[in-house]
């Protein structure tokens, strides 16, 4: 089985533990992050959503631009451009990028945060509109004739698109917890995406994703992508000494109170957060390397629970959640750059020469 490994990249250096230093867009720091991933071996990099943030799809063209064989997974809210626009926006840079862009759709998770973007849908009405939104961006890259669409929030008569995507289609990632992200990603993922829980409640939300998709009738499932914050150490001791002074550095930084911010001044709407944060009252440590604390100090204000351990035992974690089922592993650093390269070279080639171990083991009989 083929793991997928996704990074993040952002546009200057920052993170909960680490101050935003420098301008907004620092082309030279975008570049390097970028090139540290490719050259570490990920498959992928996420270039994530928020109001007022850089506009992903530029940053997504650049990190191309600078790059050979990295694929793009470009963060995108339905809601505030026409889906038809949509979709030649991304059928264009996928040309431009060699057919390396994915896009991973988030219909938003706080009133608070849409409104900044102008956007005053409530949570299932967003959830019904990205349904539609996706249905129409689909037809957009796929249809050969004009179409037209007539529902409850859009509108096209007569549309045909004359770029499309590279290779026929663009794949679509999903993020979400509830019931209606279950339904509306369970018919249109490509892969559905989960923020890092224990396997036990991981392996709950991909049996109720797989059911989504059956109900729908989807005869193949989405694949499944689990995000964490792997922290690492040469020994076990030093890599949980480095675990507690990231979370004194969280815990004495505006992290937490950004988070409360972020979360419309109280608890979080998104049921993601809500369950990385029930995860945490049962215990702070859980399965072979999982660690909660993190997510608690920053109020699950995105994917925030980390894997501790020298390199050998986070790997023996994420294997534990392809065991379940997830194909991809979304991992990202307190220390953005220097982690990736890390990883790069101390975790990714140990999955996957373990993978490639069990492929070449034959079968019991």
């Amino acid at each position: 089985m083929a793991v997928e490994f996704i990074g993040m990249i952002g546009t200057r250096d920052a993170s909960e533990t680490r101050p935003a230093r420098g301008p907004v867009i620092d082309p030279d720091y975008v570049r390097r992050f970028a090139r540290a991933h490719e050259d570490g071996g990920f498959d992928r990099v996420l270039i994530g959503y928020g109001a007022g943030w850089p506009e992903g799809q530029q940053v997504a063209a650049f990190a191309a631009a600078n790059t050979e064989r990295l694929g793009l997974l470009v963060a995108h809210r339905p809601g505030f451009v026409a889906p038809t626009l949509a979709a030649r926006a991304f059928a264009t840079l996928d040309h431009f990028s060699g057919g390396r862009v994915a896009v991973h759709i988030i219909t938003g998770g706080s009133d608070t945060e849409q409104a900044r973007d102008g956007d005053y849908l409530g949570k299932d009405e967003r959830y019904a509109r990205t349904d539609e939104y996706l249905d129409v961006v689909k037809a957009a890259w796929s249809a050969d004739e004009p179409f037209s669409h007539h529902g409850r929030y859009y509108k096209v008569d007569g549309y045909v698109g004359q770029v499309r995507p590279l290779r026929g289609r663009i794949p679509v990632y999903f993020g979400g917890s509830s019931e209606a992200a279950y339904r509306v990603g369970g018919k249109h993922a490509d892969v559905f995406a989960l923020w890092g829980e224990p396997l036990a409640e991981t392996a709950e939300q991909i049996a109720s994703i797989r059911a989504a998709a059956t109900a729908t009738g989807r005869s193949t499932p989405p694949r499944i992508s689990v995000s964490f914050r792997p922290i690492l150490g040469p020994t076990e001791d030093l890599a949980w000494e480095r675990a507690h002074r990231i979370l004194d550095t969280v815990t004495a930084t505006d992290a937490a109170k950004i988070a409360r911010e972020w979360r419309d001044g109280g608890q979080p709407q998104n049921v993601g957060s809500l369950r990385l944060l029930a995860a945490a009252e049962k215990g702070e440590r859980h399965d072979r390397a999982l660690w909660t604390a993190p997510a608690k100090a920053t109020g699950a204000a995105g994917n925030s629970t980390a894997l501790v351990g020298t390199p050998e035992t986070v790997a023996k974690a994420l294997l534990d959640y392809v065991d379940i089922g997830v194909s991809t592993l979304l991992i990202r650093g307190y220390d953005p750059l220097d982690d990736a390269i890390d990883y790069g070279r101390h975790l990714l080639p140990l999955v996957r020469a373990e993978l490639a171990n069990r492929h070449r083991e034959p079968a019991a009989v």
